[in-house]
């Protein structure tokens, strides 16, 4: 469900927000300014893409929040811009797909309607020819969402994810659309799976139109396709999604390999992901297991047969979170996964209904991925080559590439290259609570002084099925930034994170707030046995999951002085019935609130809100369809009745996640004046 990253009573929030946005900040340290003026410089790297052949390397860059594509050889020489856009920035060119032959280059572009005149929202599908001198051809002209682009193994059909007639990004992340006429019934948008051939003709959606798909993938035939899917609204039913197998035609028939509402076994009632079908056809492996977000993947690798049977758990037991795998032989899998915060590219065996970790290649402290999905990498199509895009706590993203061995490969771009960290340095943290294996990030403050003593500031990510992994931050809300200002900053991944295996994910079931509290509580205890903390000049804060658990935490403890809870939970019960998201609930509350209402009402703050002493910021989307904004008027409205000191932003048609620049610059701005006032660093 929640996110690192939507309602009722509209006209209360938009008389708020007018008057939340409108006021001034009287007292902004000008560091602050300086830290955002930084973040700002940021180019993101949108998709990286390596030739089959690995001889080139495509990726996509920002100019001034505009992905355009970059074409250079394998080791990034010879870089040139490719695509339709006259200059950087000028429209969005993105999701590169290399044929199988590495002959053509397939991307998405919206230059011709930017251009145009036409408004720049709508993306078609080009291709370029590698070996001609001719600028990319047109393939398509469509009218709604596009993405996933994904050549077939025979390279004659393009598939594609496609939301015709769309309004919004398809993700619940996105601002939900208004909440008007005939609720769950008109204007639902149905994304699927669409086909184009390459050598021209019509494009053809080949899933039903009432099933809404959220990933999917060619059979090694190239005449059917793996995919994941649900009833719509998108948006709500992919915790109840199966997985179905049908050839790549209109109208064709499908056969539900996977329903894992109905199966037995350790996949009962999980969410499954990221369908790869074996090199011979007859199986497809999937990722199972307790996850919060579509497209926050981790778990256990499972197999089944393409025609449908009992799937089987090939990884049970490890103490690793997959969250990424591509079959590398009929015998072999190489694995993204995650462990104990950091990153591992691993090599599995594979025999019959079993795959066996044999070595980990190498272990990166950042954040990788090709675009495509969490943690995924491009490899050329003898598993020789590997490319990425790579992040750290020390170094902003830049795209790897190199042999696939022992050591991560280098860095072959220096688009940030000019960029230092202002914060101080980070290292991994491990502590032991309640039986389990913890770990945490903690960063130092800049100019860090072994003398004094130092406020620090908690952060707890979103998910909870996620993981905080190092990172190069950017303008929006994340507490790496605090370090800079004078504070430790300690992120947490307590149990219900990825990167200890699925038993610790699963330990917070039923049981929010508490468990994962006390895993926090200790670790901040390790920490201040380590470094001079000050103990009175605690901070909490946290997006999504980890607004839930800045608003809860100050009913069980004082520890904490004051609070920035973004994007918050405080009363689950009637959450409940405000989210458009109620399908993720039943697998970590075990029933619905209708149910079970004890279990929701134990992990609600509102229910021990007198217990609150601490000054709390509030701020959320005002179309946020994940934690929608009455459950941060509902905490709002009871600290203020309490006389706790507390401010409220709702921000004006964000949702989940934040797309407007002045609105993540704002967020972050408040939160670093907010810590200032009532955790004034070291001076």
């Amino acid at each position: 469900m929640l996110k690192p990253v939507r309602l009722v009573l509209p006209l209360l929030a938009l008389s708020v927000t007018s008057l939340a946005i409108a006021d001034t900040h009287t007292t902004t340290d000008p560091r602050i300014g300086a830290v955002l003026t930084d973040l700002g410089k940021v180019r993101q790297i949108d998709s990286v893409a390596l030739s089959p052949d690995g001889k080139h390397l495509v990726w996509a860059v920002d100019t001034n929040g505009k992905p355009g594509l970059v074409l250079a050889d394998a080791d990034g020489k010879n870089a040139r811009s490719i695509g339709l856009a006259t200059k950087p920035g000028a429209c969005n060119e993105t999701t590169p797909a290399w044929s199988p032959d590495s002959h053509h280059l397939a991307f998405l572009s919206n230059c011709d309607s930017t251009l145009n005149g036409v408004g720049g929202k709508q993306s078609d599908i080009y291709v370029l020819d590698m070996q001609g001198s001719a600028k990319p051809a047109r393939l398509s002209h469509l009218s709604g969402y596009v993405n996933a682009l994904s050549w077939s193994p025979d390279g004659k059909t393009l598939a594609f994810l496609y939301v015709e007639g769309a309004t919004r990004r398809a993700s619940a992340l996105a601002a939900a659309k208004p909440m008007t006429g005939e609720i769950g019934v008109e204007g639902i948008e149905v994304q699927r799976v669409a086909t184009l051939a390459v050598d021209g003709g019509n494009m053809q959606q080949v899933t039903p139109a009432d099933s809404y798909v959220y990933e999917f993938s060619w059979a090694p035939d190239s005449q059917r396709i793996a995919y994941i899917a649900a009833p719509a609204p998108g948006d709500n039913n992919w915790w109840i999604a199966q997985l179905y197998v049908q050839p790549a035609q209109t109208g064709a028939s499908r056969t539900t390999v996977v329903d894992p509402n109905t199966v037995g076994g350790s996949l009962h009632g999980l969410q499954i992901a990221l369908p790869r079908w074996s090199p011979d056809g007859s199986h497809i492996a999937f990722i199972g297991g307790l996850m919060s977000d579509q497209g926050s993947t981790g778990g256990d690798i499972y197999s089944v047969s393409a025609q449908g049977g009992a799937p089987v758990n090939m990884t049970s037991g490890i103490t690793v979170t997959p969250a990424w795998f591509t079959w590398s032989s009929p015998q072999s899998m190489l694995v993204d996964q995650v462990s104990s915060g950091k990153v591992q590219l691993a090599e599995y065996s594979v025999q019959g209904d079993h795959a066996q970790q044999q070595r980990v290649l190498y272990t990166i402290a950042g954040f990788t991925g090709d675009g495509s999905a969490l943690l995924a990498l491009s490899f050329s199509a003898d598993y020789r080559y590997v490319a990425f895009d790579e992040s750290s706590y020390e170094a902003a993203p830049e795209v790897h590439a190199g042999p696939v061995g022992s050591e991560a490969p280098p860095a072959v771009t220096s688009i940030n290259a000019s960029l230092k960290p202002s914060w101080g340095k980070a290292e991994s943290v491990e502590w032991t609570n309640d039986g389990h294996h913890v770990q945490g990030w903690l960063i130092y403050p800049a100019n860090y002084d072994p003398h004094k003593h130092y406020p620090m500031i908690v952060s707890v990510h979103g998910g909870p099925s996620a993981a905080q992994v190092p990172y190069w931050p950017q303008v929006g809300y994340t507490a790496v930034p605090f370090s800079t200002l004078g504070y430790f900053v300690f992120q947490t991944n307590p149990r219900g994170s990825y990167g200890e295996g699925e038993a610790f994910v699963q330990a917070n079931r039923k049981d929010f707030g508490y468990g994962d509290l006390r895993d926090t509580l200790a670790g901040v205890d390790t920490v201040e046995k380590m470094v001079p903390v000050d103990d009175h000049r605690l901070g909490l804060t946290g997006w999504s999951y980890g607004g839930f658990m800045s608003m809860f935490a100050p009913t069980q403890t004082q520890r904490f002085r004051a609070v920035v809870a973004g994007a918050g939970i405080a009363n689950w019960q009637s959450y409940y019935g405000q989210n458009l998201i109620d399908q993720w609930m039943i697998p970590f509350f075990g029933a619905s609130v209708y149910d079970d209402p004890a279990v929701y009402a134990k992990s609600s703050a509102i229910n021990f809100i007198k217990n609150v002493k601490t000054p709390t910021l509030i701020v959320v989307g005002e179309r946020d369809a994940e934690c929608p904004s009455p459950q941060s008027f509902e905490y709002w409205h009871a600290l203020r009745a309490l006389g706790v000191p507390t401010s409220l932003v709702v921000y004006p048609n964000e949702g989940h996640h934040f797309y407007n620049p002045v609105n993540q610059r704002d967020v972050l701005q408040r939160a670093l004046n907010w810590f200032e006032k009532y955790l004034p660093p070291s001076t």
